[in-house]
């Protein structure tokens, strides 16, 4: 099977390494070059699943359209989206950030999916797909440190109900270094294919590894790849895999 992971960034385009104040204005508009040129890639890796962070279901940035449905339609498969706000946040009635999501897509239909919302943090949102005997989490971590640390408790009791082979994925936000995720990794006793330590972002320089595809022992990595492709301020992550 084929796993691709990759934070797109609302379809924005690449920010060139810098953030802040120099590019918000990228968060108030979306050309439709770039998030037709990111349903390209997606469909041109020929994955069998799909995790996105940061995409946008139709606010005005996008000219109210939804970006998963777009996405969806040209992979001709399921998709699952969600918002990335509990359901009481202030996040749900501020009219763009209630249209920022996560979403899943496969090219099966999976036998179960949930969604979770973390009680840490503003960025809540755990997702969680079951396919082919494999339960996949989609992950957005939060910004500050210590959030990070107790969302990543949050999701470690999640992921430890149910014995079968796991895959968290997503944008870990480990500015720190990945050295925040020893913990989490020891007790899910999962393993990292990213075997380089590859960064992720920004994209046009990568520095820093902040996504990532953790999978547990169970499951044989048999190639892993950090394609060069600038449609994000984030490189996605590519994996290809089999039951061991």
């Amino acid at each position: 099977m084929r796993l691709l992971i990759y934070n797109i960034a609302y379809g924005t385009g690449s920010a060139g390494g810098v953030r802040g104040i120099f590019s918000a204005h990228r968060y108030l508009r979306t050309p439709a070059s770039v998030i037709d040129s990111i349903a390209g890639f997606i469909n041109q890796s020929n994955a069998d699943v799909v995790g996105l962070v940061e995409i946008d279901t139709g606010s005005f940035r996008t000219g109210y359209v939804d970006q998963t449905a777009l996405i969806a339609e040209q992979l001709s498969g399921y998709a699952n989206c969600a918002v990335k706000y509990g359901t009481s946040s202030i996040g749900r009635k501020i009219p763009i950030l209630r249209k920022q999501a996560n979403a899943f897509f496969s090219k099966k239909k999976p036998q179960q999916v949930r969604n979770y919302y973390m009680p840490f943090g503003f960025k809540r949102l755990i997702m969680e797909m079951n396919l082919n005997g494999i339960r996949f989490f989609l992950l957005h971590l939060a910004l500050h440190r210590e959030t990070r640390r107790l969302q990543l408790e949050y999701v470690k009791k999640i992921a430890a109900i149910n014995p079968e082979p796991m895959i968290i994925a997503g944008d870990f936000n480990t500015f720190a270094g990945d050295l925040e995720l020893d913990t989490f990794i020891r007790d899910l006793d999962l393993y990292d294919p990213n075997e380089k330590g590859l960064p992720t972002f920004p994209s046009q320089a990568p520095k820093k590894k902040l996504d990532f595809i953790l999978c547990s022992r169970s499951i044989n990595a048999l190639s892993f790849d950090v394609p060069k492709v600038l449609f994000s301020d984030h490189l996605p992550l590519v994996l290809d895999f089999e039951p061991a």
